[in-house]
């Protein structure tokens, strides 16, 4: 019978095999991210149809097996792009308007980045696949919740440091803003509406609402008018 181990040895013997797990583990994760990278580029230049499993391998200096074996089809490894894309978008969205005095310029910041980001489009194409492939919809739900608390949490901090009005609701704001940001691209890929004219058409209806928080409540003008 084999000696029994000291529990210096099982320890060791312990942290091994879990070492041999990472290193198990570690070149199937890079290997998952270079693909989703490639992927990305991809489908940002030639969209979901003009992409094939084959192609991504290729461009990744991979096997077409390996591209399903961590995405099972090329609409699933489609979404996760597209959902890792969008969040990437929002968060240069928010570098961009960070810095911003006014809320109005904050506001436009943020507005001209998304809009001008090929990540949205490419978010748009997997919601509409997503309506075909319902078993794909958790990942957008946990994506549109995720781009939301990111975006509350960043507002919040900027309006906050700028001692901007609290009367508005942060969570709200982000809700609407990505509404419209949605809806203005779809639209102007529609209707062939350029990247310009779409921003400036969000702009226009986030106008009221810039305005609205813009202003000293009207507390604060009854007490002025007082005092004068």
């Amino acid at each position: 019978m084999p000696a029994a181990q000291t529990p210096d040895a099982s320890s060791a013997a312990d942290a091994l095999d879990a070492a041999d797990t990472r290193v198990t583990r570690e070149p199937g994760r890079r290997m998952r991210s270079h693909l989703l990278d490639i992927a990305v580029e991809l489908f940002k230049t030639r969209g979901l149809g003009g992409v094939s499993v084959s192609q991504i391998a290729e461009a990744a200096g991979a096997f077409p097996s390996q591209v399903t074996y961590y995405f099972r089809t090329k609409e699933a490894l489609f979404v996760e792009a597209a959902c890792r894309e969008i969040l990437y978008t929002g968060r240069q969205a928010e570098e961009a308007a960070a810095s911003a005095p006014t809320l109005a310029l904050y506001t436009r910041a943020l507005v001209e980045s998304v809009v001008a980001s090929p990540g949205l489009a490419l978010f748009i194409e997997a919601l509409a696949l997503v309506r075909r492939r319902q078993d794909l919809a958790p990942l957008i739900e946990r994506t549109f919740e995720r781009l939301h608390a990111e975006g509350d949490r960043a507002y919040a901090q900027v309006r906050d440091a700028r001692e901007w009005p609290h009367d508005d609701d942060p969570a709200m704001r982000a809700r609407r803003f990505w509404a419209l940001a949605l809806g203005s691209v779809l639209r102007g890929a529609a209707t062939g509406l350029s990247t310009q004219d779409c921003a400036g058409d969000m702009l226009e209806l986030l106008r009221g609402e810039v305005a609205a928080q813009a202003a000293p409540p009207a507390g604060a003008i009854t007490r002025l008018q007082a005092v004068g």
